[in-house]
């Protein structure tokens, strides 16, 4: 559908909008007196979310491509079918196919709550049954009110079982990784990436002075961000997820990533949740299982 026929059959006035955005990829902006929220139809990646009165709760990096085939760095990309590399063949999309791919618009609501609703979807076609052979289809619920609650859902509609691995990369704004911190996690074991042997994370606070990969499995707990320098603190609940991934490049690997500025690794810490690693989703024909995060933030 052009722009001008998504609005038409979809928008809601000064609700929902479907604008042109960066790249010419488009998107839909939901407002309510809470906040705003932008997500891409290319990726059914939120790129933004603004409660009234702050600044940003989702980081983007000043470099990242708004191009068809590459990946955005920023907001909360969707991982699905995989997480990471693939397991047997490097040649396909590190994180799985659905960030790279165009959705498709279900539905748009809005309650006299003002609790404003979009829901994307995608489909196994022939690229992606090249890319992982399975009919499925996968909705993303974007929902705000006085919160942002993002809610992926796949539904395996083959006639033979599949699981797989997914994850809500989340980016969060921050003011310097080297000043805030994390709770949430104490009690839980982690595997720094590529670590055979876990760590059982003792300190009640995660703090940052160095590059962060860590996997906390096992881990369905709600996370917490303090940022003093932006005074406030930012909640990451989730649902559905025994996976919680920590990660931050450092100094050093920052430098490598070509769409990243080297000192953004500053301003941004990815708290998602995940079902990765030793926690895989299993489906057996006509289930469907849903990850969802919810995030909201308050002064500190």
């Amino acid at each position: 559908m052009t722009i001008t026929e998504l609005n038409l059959h979809y928008g809601i006035p000064e609700k929902i909008t479907f604008i042109s955005g960066e790249g010419s990829l488009t998107n839909a902006v939901l407002q309510n007196q809470h906040g705003t929220a932008v997500i891409s139809l290319y990726g059914a990646q939120v790129l933004s979310y603004i409660p009234k009165g702050e600044k940003d709760l989702l980081w983007m990096s000043e470099k990242t491509a708004f191009e068809k085939g590459k990946a955005i760095r920023g907001g909360i990309p969707l991982c699905f079918p995989w997480f990471g590399p693939h397991a047997t063949d490097t040649t396909k999309p590190q994180h799985g196919f659905a960030r790279l791919s165009e959705w498709n618009v279900k539905s748009t609501t809005v309650s006299a709550e003002d609790t404003i609703s979009i829901i994307l979807q995608l489909s196994n076609t022939a690229a992606t049954e090249a890319l992982w052979p399975f009919a499925f289809n996968a909705e993303i619920k974007l929902t705000i009110n006085t919160k942002l609650e993002l809610t992926l859902t796949c539904s395996n509609t083959d006639n033979k079982p599949f699981d797989y691995t997914n994850a809500l990369h989340t980016y969060f704004n921050i003011s310097d990784i080297a000043t805030i911190n994390i709770e949430g996690l104490e009690g839980a074991t982690y595997f720094p990436a590529g670590a055979e042997n876990g760590i059982i994370q003792k300190e009640k606070l995660v703090t940052f002075s160095q590059e962060e990969n860590r996997r906390y499995l096992g881990h369905d707990n709600n996370c917490i961000i303090t940022d003093k320098g932006m005074n406030r603190i930012i909640y990451a609940d989730k649902k559905g997820s025994n996976t919680t991934v920590v990660w931050n490049p450092g100094a050093e690997i920052a430098k490598t990533i070509g769409d990243m500025n080297d000192n953004g690794y500053k301003t941004f810490v990815c708290v998602e949740p995940a079902n990765a690693f030793t926690n895989i989703i299993k489906l057996s024909p006509g289930e469907s299982f849903s990850i969802s995060t919810i995030i909201y933030s308050k002064q500190a």
